[in-house]
């Protein structure tokens, strides 16, 4: 009895996110009774349920096996990926996929941390330091933008992919900001422009953009991880002034206090409808653009007092420390369609994909050190978080990184880069066209 329990013992202390393994052995065995029974509720208690233990456990060993954890994007990869091929494969039911992917899109679930993620890395930062990083850091994304669209189409066009074509099908797409807010009011753009349905260029639209992101996480992590000890490294910081010590130190929070994440929330929530209220006066305004905005000004005017900015920043950081890997689970279920990308994988597109995701990076880097930012996070916010999925390829490049404290600069290159994309596509396709 007593060696069943020493047995026990050790294998509980290996945590699983937190969770011991025996614990998570339980409740994993639980999942599958209930899953092939049938009874697996259809809201968000069910999909809740799938979307943290299919996380937890792939995002553990993804950051633990010896090739993934150091050349392959480690965690966030392995469970995106892993995520997708149960649901292509049919071994995740599809009504659990259905579940799953209902909560995390149409549920809002996605939306709901990247706010609260938002609001709280922006609340966090030093108000001085994010004015001076944020006017620098706007130029560095859009420049590294402009030199990845022209290198992209001039290789497609020594390949003899075109040059038109190369920036329609790869640069465009893989630029636009995301799947919702990006390839879809492209493949409007260009059925507009060029005739024809718009599923179908958005068909065509899509591979490039999970590629792409599947290759900026890889790089993330790889570059994080193989540059730890460089000068070049801010370690999450992105200026590289001699006095932003301040910026870098993290509030002192009181995590014990319920009511106070209770205020974070609301918060949060408040900030989302601030933007999207203004959303809907100027619709061609992005969202979370009207969101970073409006939390920026908060912060530069010093308006909020200081219980509701460490309020904000608790619940942030509270969402992003046990939902992460549901997250990165949610995206690999539903939005991550390998058969798509199968399909439209060739030669030619590979190489524009993985020229698009180095031009960028190595373009961020560049410039970001002539604006005093440092490379590794200028490389990876202006440049890799522009080749990913909108919000949630930017936590996936972010959380291989580990370097979520700045998805507030990602999501502001992301979202207003890809909405001048999308002006240019138009205006390029009246005139090639």
């Amino acid at each position: 009895m007593n060696n069943v329990k020493s047995v026990m013992s050790k294998l509980d202390a290996i945590k699983i996110d937190g969770i011991g393994l025996v614990a998570y052995a339980i409740m994993a065995i639980l999942l599958v009774i209930i899953v092939n029974m049938g009874v697996l509720p259809d809201n968000m208690l069910g999909a809740i349920f799938v979307l943290v233990l299919m996380g937890d456990i792939f995002y553990y060993l993804g950051a633990n096996l010896p090739v993934f954890k150091t050349y392959l994007g480690g965690g966030a990869v392995f469970t995106m990926f892993a995520a997708a091929i149960l649901a292509t494969t049919g071994i995740v039911p599809a009504s659990v996929v259905k579940t799953a992917g209902s909560f995390t899109s149409d549920m809002g679930f996605i939306d709901f941390f990247i706010v609260s993620l938002i609001t709280s890395s922006i609340l966090a930062m030093d108000r001085k330091m994010l004015l001076k990083a944020a006017v620098r850091f706007i130029p560095v994304a859009f420049l590294s933008m402009a030199v990845c669209w022209f290198v992209v189409g001039t290789v497609g066009m020594l390949m003899g992919n075109g040059f038109v074509h190369s920036v329609m099908y790869v640069a465009f797409p893989i630029m636009a900001g995301g799947v919702g807010a990006g390839i879809v009011p492209l493949s409007s753009i260009y059925a507009h422009g060029l005739g024809g349905s718009a599923g179908t260029y958005l068909s065509q639209l899509f591979p490039a953009t999970v590629l792409g992101n599947v290759v900026a996480i890889i790089a993330a992590g790889v570059i994080s991880k193989t540059m730890v000890n460089s000068k070049w490294n801010g370690h999450g910081k992105m200026m590289r002034d001699e006095n932003d010590a301040q910026a870098g130190e993290k509030k002192k929070l009181d995590f014990s206090n319920m009511k106070q994440l209770g205020v974070g929330l609301i918060m949060a929530m408040s900030f989302y409808m601030i933007g999207t209220g203004l959303n809907a006066v100027f619709p061609k305004i992005n969202t979370y653009a009207f969101i970073i905005l409006t939390v920026i000004v908060v912060k530069a005017l010093g308006i909020l007092p200081e219980y509701y900015e460490n309020s904000a920043v608790l619940f942030g950081q509270t969402v992003t420390t046990n939902m992460t890997h549901a997250l990165l689970a949610g995206v690999g279920l539903s939005l991550l369609n390998l058969s798509v990308l199968a399909h439209s994988l060739n030669l030619t597109f590979v190489v524009l994909v993985l020229i698009s995701v180095a031009t960028i990076g190595l373009a961020a880097g560049i410039i970001g050190y002539w604006f005093g930012l440092y490379p590794i996070e200028s490389a990876i916010t202006a440049g890799f978080c522009n080749n990913s999925m909108g919000g949630a390829g930017n936590v996936a490049v972010l959380a291989a990184s580990d370097r979520m404290n700045l998805i507030g600069f990602a999501q502001m290159g992301n979202r207003l880069g890809g909405a001048i994309m999308l002006v240019i596509a138009g205006f390029y396709i009246s005139f090639f066209h």
